[in-house]
């Protein structure tokens, strides 16, 4: 039985390598590749799996690059399915310079989307939310493929409606559209943005948790989401509701990759949630959860996901706080 759903609307096969140094002109010798299936939901799906969750991941995929990225899903833990589109999967390329430590991270856009495909995944989440039960958790995570429209994921929470506890985290235009234009009808349970995203949106720097708080709460006030979580890196994030502010810090731990701490906070949040019954949402347990996951991640190599053991030796060392 599954516990979570995961929806990947543009999801790569994540090639990364390193070289001894990257400057244009010369080629460039790098060392043997390491690909992984990645994008979003997957990379939260994968986490989850890794955090004893059971879950279900829907991800569009075409062509040679979506077979292999597929075959790539085998072992996980994650149960995969498949939704065809047409044209070739997107590749992304991760090259670190040796000589400085940076990394250069290079994304491809994905396959054109038509109003029909829409309707197709529309109409596959739906389906899939209702195979795991009522009050399903389901997570949209990750960039929009070309084509698409901004406002998919309103569309989505609006098809959803009260079966479905829709959490989302995504970027670009469906993010200005869900907090610019929010729809009464189409409001996910969740919204998640990192420090960048919230302060694009508030149009100016937000130098404390009070500021991004502050943010959140308007934004559940005009009705983006019924609770906004906002990542504030070694801070933590912090949660608003129309009743509720909440800090979670993590304790200071040694950070070797900071990829993969959002997506893993996100699995552990969903997974928390998804264990209460819909309308008793313990917000503080699920923020608790998010934020030790997220330690966990930066504490890994590379891309690699959260570890369950150090998630759960971290959690007991973050701090909650309810804010005035």
């Amino acid at each position: 039985m599954h516990d979570l759903l995961t929806v990947t609307l543009n999801p790569a096969l994540d090639v990364s390598s390193a070289a001894d140094r990257v400057e244009a002109g010369p080629k460039l010798r790098l060392d043997a590749p390491v690909t992984e299936p990645g994008g979003g939901g997957i990379n939260v799906a994968r986490a989850a799996a890794k955090l004893g969750g059971h879950p279900r991941a829907i991800a569009a995929l075409g062509g040679v690059t979506g077979a292999r990225f597929a075959a790539l899903m085998a072992g996980t833990g994650v149960s995969l399915a498949d939704f065809p589109v047409p044209g070739e999967t997107r590749q992304n390329l991760a090259v670190t310079d040796r000589a400085t430590g940076g990394q250069f991270r290079l994304q491809m856009p994905g396959p054109d989307w038509t109003p029909a495909l829409e309707a197709r995944m529309e109409a596959l989440i739906a389906t899939e939310a209702a195979a795991i039960g009522p009050g399903a958790v389901i997570v949209l995570s990750g960039s929009q493929p070309p084509g698409m429209r901004a406002g998919f994921p309103q569309a989505l929470a609006r098809r959803l409606g009260s079966t479905g506890r829709l959490i989302i985290d995504t970027s670009g235009p469906a993010l200005d559209a869900l907090v610019s234009h929010p729809e009464p009808d189409a409001a996910p349970l969740v919204l998640r943005m990192d420090q960048a995203e919230s302060e694009g949106i508030a149009g100016h720097p937000l130098p404390d948790i009070a500021a991004s708080l502050d943010l959140a709460q308007a934004l559940v006030a005009r009705g983006a989401a019924r609770c906004v979580v906002i990542a504030r890196g070694a801070e933590g994030s912090v949660l608003a509701t129309v009743d509720q502010r909440l800090h979670a810090r993590p304790p200071h731990v040694e950070v070797v990759s900071k990829i993969g701490a959002g997506d893993s906070f996100t699995a552990a949040f969903a997974l928390s949630l998804a264990g209460k019954a819909p309308g008793a949402e313990d917000w503080a347990a699920a923020l608790l959860a998010g934020t030790a996951a997220a330690a966990a991640a930066v504490m890994t190599p590379g891309s690699e996901l959260c570890r369950a053991s150090d998630a759960a030796e971290i959690a007991p060392r973050c701090t909650l706080v309810a804010c005035d």
